[in-house]
């Protein structure tokens, strides 16, 4: 599976319990981040100690080593659109990834947009090169503190149809990844404060009927009748990650 972000802490924030269920479970997961910088971001870390952050969510989440971008910070809609999809497209080469998972297209923050954007492209190569096999598996993420800011109307809104229950040790990893990122949580009602996560993980859960669980909207899956690794997959809820 291949996360692909904006921004460092956009991958913890969107599927950060889900990535340490799967990666529990034997599943490799990749995050791309296109955005290797915070220059924008109130008291930013410097890229040094914003790499590392990154690198140490990663460890806490058991996913991959991040495959970094030098795309510039909340100015992505200045950078050509191919060279966008260049960048996920070579992460798709090098993961052998199945499923991409990444950020809602309708989020009010414009690196999120137009990464989401790239991810589709990319995530539709074998429609221009064959060689490069079967489609690829879609879904978008909610990234709190971006997805529920959106103005009603002013684009498409997230719409989730898939619940992947995570449990206790899943929640305990996604916070304590996003502990790893300095400046990035912040005091509730903030959406970016462990309260506010940890509701929201119960809010979801309490729609599927299980204390804890991630949204994802899922917008094109394979399905080749038991030829492939369930696993490999956005529907990986088929097996129990309670406890």
């Amino acid at each position: 599976m291949l996360v692909v972000v904006a921004h460092p802490d956009d991958e913890t924030l969107g599927a950060g319990a889900t990535i340490h269920r799967l990666t529990r479970a034997g599943v490799p997961v990749t995050t791309a981040i296109f955005v290797g910088d915070a220059s924008e971001r109130h008291r930013h870390p410097g890229q040094g100690d914003l790499r590392a952050d990154t690198l140490a969510a990663a460890a806490v989440l058991g996913s991959e080593p991040p495959i970094f971008g030098g795309f510039p910070n909340i100015a992505t809609n200045t950078v050509p659109h191919l060279d966008m999809v260049r960048f996920v497209e070579q992460a798709i080469e090098s993961t052998g990834a199945r499923t991409v998972i990444t950020t809602h297209p309708g989020d009010i923050n414009v690196d999120h947009r137009m990464v989401s954007e790239a991810a589709q492209a990319a995530a539709r190569r074998n429609q221009r090169r064959p060689e490069n096999g079967c489609a690829i598996d879609v879904a978008f993420m909610e990234v709190l503190s971006s997805t529920e800011w959106a103005y009603p109307g002013a684009a498409s809104a997230f719409a989730p149809n898939t619940w992947v229950e995570v449990g206790p040790r899943d929640v305990r990893a996604k916070l304590d990844a996003l502990e790893c990122y300095r400046d990035v949580m912040r005091p509730f009602p903030h959406p970016r404060s462990s309260e506010t996560l940890r509701a929201a993980l119960a809010v979801a859960g309490s729609a599927a009927g299980v204390p804890a669980a991630e949204r994802f909207q899922s917008v094109f899956t394979l399905e080749s009748l038991g030829q492939r690794d369930p696993r490999e997959t956005i529907e990986f809820d088929r097996t129990s990650s309670r406890g």
